[in-house]
C-alpha cells in the first residue's frame, strides 16, 4: 500500500484533489491520503483577524504559535473546508472516499508543549505559553484499516490529540511517516508545488534525482528551507522499512502514476545525490 502526502500550499492549485482522484481511481494499490491545508488556514486566520506568530528556536527551526483561537481556526480549515472539499472531489471522480482528522479514532496521539521558546520576527527572545502544538509519536491506524477493509479511500489531516482531549498542531509530514510505518506501507510519496527536491528552491532545473538515505549529511545539505523537515522524514521512513520514498509534483496530471514511473526525487539507501 501507499501513503500519499499532498501539501497544502497555495501553489499546488485549486483543482489538486480532482487531479489526484482521477489518477488514484486507476491504481491497483490501496492508498491512504494525508493532506495539508496551510494556505486555507492562513487565509482564515487573516479573515478572522488572528495574528500569525512564529518563533525560531536555537536550532533554527521555525514554529507557529498555536493558541486556542488559532487551533479553532485550524480545525475549521483543515478538518472542515479542506478535508470535505477533498472528499467531495474524490467522490465526484468515483473514488469512495471518507475524510478524518488524526483526532478521530485516536489515529495520532502525542504530548503537548505548553510553551515554546525562541526569537520572534524582531529577533527578541520570547516565551509563548498556552501553545496548542506538540510532538506526536503514537499512531493507531485501526479506524483507517477498518475503512479500507470496507473499500474506502481515507483522507486524513492534522491535528492530533494530547492528554485531556486537547487537540495539538503537528507536522503533516510526520503524520504521513507515522502512518506509513504503522501500516507497513511499501511507498511514501510527498507531493508539493515543486517537481521534487531542488538544490535551488527557485530553479526547477536543479532537481535532485536521487538521495542516499544512508548519507544523511549530504541529503540534508541538498535541502533548503521547509524541505529540510521533509528530507528528515524521508530518511527516517527508509530507515524504518518503508521501501520507497518519493518527492514529486502535485501540479501535474496523473501525479501519482508519474511519480511511481520515476518522476521527482527518489530517496533510498545506497543512492547517490
Amino acid at each position: 500500500m501507499l501513503v500519499i502526502k499532498i501539501g497544502g500550499g497555495a501553489g499546488i492549485g485549486a483543482d489538486v484533489y480532482t487531479r489526484f482522484a482521477k489518477d488514484i481511481a486507476t491504481l491497483d494499490e490501496p492508498v491512504v491520503i494525508v493532506h495539508g491545508g496551510n494556505a486555507e488556514f492562513s487565509q482564515l486566520c487573516e479573515a478572522l483577524g488572528i495574528p500569525v506568530r512564529k518563533i525560531t528556536s536555537k536550532s533554527g527551526r521555525v514554529s507557529r504559535y498555536t493558541d486556542i483561537e488559532t487551533m479553532d481556526a485550524m480545525l475549521m480549515a483543515y478538518c472542515g473546508k479542506v478535508n470535505k472539499h477533498a472528499v467531495a472531489a474524490f467522490r465526484a471522480e468515483g473514488v469512495n472516499a471518507v475524510g478524518l482528522s488524526a483526532i478521530d479514532g485516536g489515529i495520532a496521539f502525542g504530548r503537548r508543549k505548553a510553551e515554546i521558546r525562541g526569537t520572534d520576527i524582531d529577533g527578541k527572545m520570547k516565551v509563548l505559553r498556552d501553545d496548542h502544538a506538540g510532538t506526536v509519536d503514537d499512531f493507531d491506524p485501526t479506524v483507517i484499516r477498518t475503512l479500507m477493509d470496507a473499500r474506502y479511500v481515507v483522507l486524513v489531516s492534522p491535528p492530533g490529540l494530547s492528554e485531556g482531549g486537547v487537540p495539538i498542531n503537528f507536522d503533516g509530514d510526520k503524520l504521513a511517516l507515522g502512518l506509513a510505518q504503522a501500516m507497513g506501507a511499501t511507498g511514501l510519496l510527498f507531493f508539493s508545488d515543486t517537481p521534487g527536491l531542488l538544490q535551488d528552491r527557485h530553479d526547477e532545473s536543479t532537481l535532485v534525482r536521487e538521495i542516499d538515505a544512508s548519507d544523511a549529511e549530504s541529503a540534508l545539505a541538498a535541502a533548503a528551507g521547509r524541505m529540510v523537515v521533509k528530507v528528515e522524514q524521508a530518511i527516517k521512513a527508509v530507515e524504518r522499512g518503508v521501501g520507497q520514498v518519493i518527492f514529486a509534483d502535485a501540479r501535474v496530471e496523473n501525479p501519482v502514476s508519474k511519480a511511481l514511473a520515476g518522476a521527482g526525487t527518489i530517496v533510498r539507501s545506497g543512492s547517490r545525490v
